[in-house]
């Protein structure tokens, strides 16, 4: 996937996610998400703030406030962001659906991948399925397989080779472990799914 595919895959992904928000009940809106300590809400703060960073002097400070630990400065700008109505976050994602505005220190494959696993944080633990395109999923669990800090996919999965059962994807070596190529992205990500025949273990 190229770059202007990637783009149209975060610009698609973050439509699909806003609409899924968009039908939330205010309830739905308060439940934990798959990751650990983030409400749907932050969640969605999260991806509504991506595209619309802070400049470097607002990150600066936000790092210094979180004692330069990353996740939480993460976690403190996304529950700062989700402070305000559903309805302006999802009006953000569907606004900035298309920008190409990146945070610092990043870059588009890291936020194709970003918004893929994020999406599903959100949809899973709700109930409300939000499939991803087999296209869209490859290419983010290629990034993830490749990237080191913070999944550390390849060393936690050392000795298994990963095979998508309906993508081309297939990565690792050892003994083989099947499953849809979105299933792998959550596991390589460190996402508590079910996936019979996986041991792995979340990332502290």
């Amino acid at each position: 996937m190229n770059q202007d595919e990637s783009w149209d895959a975060i610009a698609e992904r973050r439509l699909a996610v806003a609409g899924l928000l968009a039908e939330l009940t205010p309830a739905e809106w308060e439940k934990p998400s798959l990751c650990d300590g983030w409400r749907v809400r932050d969640v969605a703060a999260h991806l509504a703030m991506a595209p619309q960073p802070p400049g470097p002097l607002a990150m600066a400070a936000a790092a210094i406030r979180a004692g330069g630990r990353f996740h939480t400065m993460n976690h403190d700008l996304a529950v700062r962001w989700a402070d305000r109505p559903a309805a302006d976050l999802v009006a953000e994602l569907r606004r900035h659906a298309g920008s190409r505005l990146l945070p610092p220190v990043t870059n588009y494959r890291n936020t194709l991948f970003d918004v893929t696993v994020h999406a599903q944080d959100i949809a899973i633990p709700l109930g409300r399925p939000l499939p991803t395109p087999p296209e869209t999923a490859t290419a983010a669990a290629t990034r993830v397989w490749e990237m080191g800090w913070p999944f550390w996919a390849r060393r936690r999965f050392r000795g298994v080779r990963l095979i998508a059962t309906d993508a081309g994807f297939a990565v690792g070596a050892g003994a083989e472990r099947r499953a849809p190529i979105e299933t792998l992205l959550l596991l390589m990500t460190g996402r508590r799914v079910s996936a019979q025949g996986f041991g792995y273990a979340a990332p502290r």
